[in-house]
């Protein structure tokens, strides 16, 4: 039996978030969009259909609800859900908040612009934000 490991290019562009109790959630490194990935802690799973019908009812649950933690949070004019995999194949669900002032409205964010690493402050205030509205909600 494999054990879960978060591919290389993921770990690089991203912060630690939260493990919740499938996925591991990331910030992304880039402090122009509230962006967070949902990893599901599955071994070479690259395809939603090759979880399980309860991971995939949970992976769900962890979308939906990270999603209301994002808007309520940052209250952006759109949510935006995605799960590309055509770069990292390993299966991830990006969740950008979409203001309609941000740099890349209303193209998606992937190729717009430089990423703006996170300062240390900073990191930790969004990160703060984010998980204090995840508590409220029944993941």
């Amino acid at each position: 039996m494999s054990t879960f490991e978060l591919d290389s290019r993921l770990a690089a562009d991203t912060l630690s978030l939260a493990d919740l109790p499938l996925c591991r959630a990331l910030l992304m490194n880039d402090a122009r969009f509230p962006w967070v990935i949902l990893v599901p802690r599955r071994p070479g799973v690259r395809e939603i259909f090759e979880l399980s019908n309860d991971d995939q009812t949970q992976l769900h649950r962890e979308t939906t609800a990270l999603g209301q933690a994002l808007q309520l949070a940052f209250q952006g004019d759109k949510l935006n859900v995605a799960a590309l995999g055509n770069v990292v194949s390993q299966l991830h669900v990006h969740l950008v908040v979409r203001f309609t002032r941000d740099d890349a409205w209303p193209a998606p964010v992937w190729g717009k612009g430089e990423a703006v690493p996170y300062s240390p402050t900073l990191q930790r205030e969004r990160r703060e934000r984010i998980l204090a509205h995840m508590d409220k909600l029944d993941v």
